[in-house]
């Protein structure tokens, strides 16, 4: 599934000031990390705090790696756009949250459903994607799929030619330190996206 215009989400966002920052950059959504490992991961009343920094058109997603369905009951809780899910939980029908699965080189695709894919094997390390295999699997989704993994300011623009993805997310490419964004790098990533 190709699009012409892609869509840049700012990942890893633990601050309201930073998600003000992206939003202002022309990012069309920021992502909060919960219920993980991550040294980006926040509590809910921290995630409310940095959705509620942002306007009514930014699109804001939840990010999880949690296997337990309380958690994700909190995360859904918040009223999110969209919530990304690395395990194949059931999300309710009707709740109002689009679903993104994350996939790797490792297909099939989630067998469950889903609103678009995230390819995305780095998890906010910084891990470049693999570049055959991202584009193979935008070719093949027929829902949308969106990019991450090692991308910066300085090669986004060459990953979204050769991927041609819906969307692109970045996390520790645009970072002073984990869960701290870079005002400039954020503005720069966008500029290139969509510049």
């Amino acid at each position: 599934m190709e699009h012409g215009y892609v869509r840049v989400k700012i990942c890893g966002v633990t601050r309201p000031e930073d998600a003000r920052v992206a939003e202002a950059a022309g990012a069309d959504a920021v992502g909060v990390v919960m219920f993980s490992d991550s040294p980006r991961s926040i509590g809910p009343d921290e995630a409310a705090a940095v959705f509620s920094a942002l306007g009514p058109f930014t699109a804001r997603v939840v990010v999880t790696h949690t296997t337990s369905p309380e958690d994700l009951a909190r995360v859904l809780a918040l009223h999110p756009t969209a919530v990304q899910i690395s395990y194949p939980h059931g999300v309710p029908t009707g709740c109002g949250t689009a679903v993104m699965r994350v996939v790797g080189r490792e297909r099939p695709a989630p067998p469950l459903h889903a609103d678009a894919y995230i390819v995305d094997e780095s998890m906010g390390r910084g891990h470049l994607f693999d570049p055959a295999s991202a584009r193979s699997f935008v070719e093949e989704s027929r829902v949308p799929v969106v990019l991450a993994g090692g991308l910066t300011p300085e090669n986004v623009r060459a990953a979204v030619r050769a991927v041609r993805p819906y969307a692109v997310d970045v996390c520790s490419g645009v970072e002073i330190e984990p869960g701290v964004k870079d005002p400039a790098l954020v503005r720069a990533f966008v500029a290139a996206v969509k510049g």
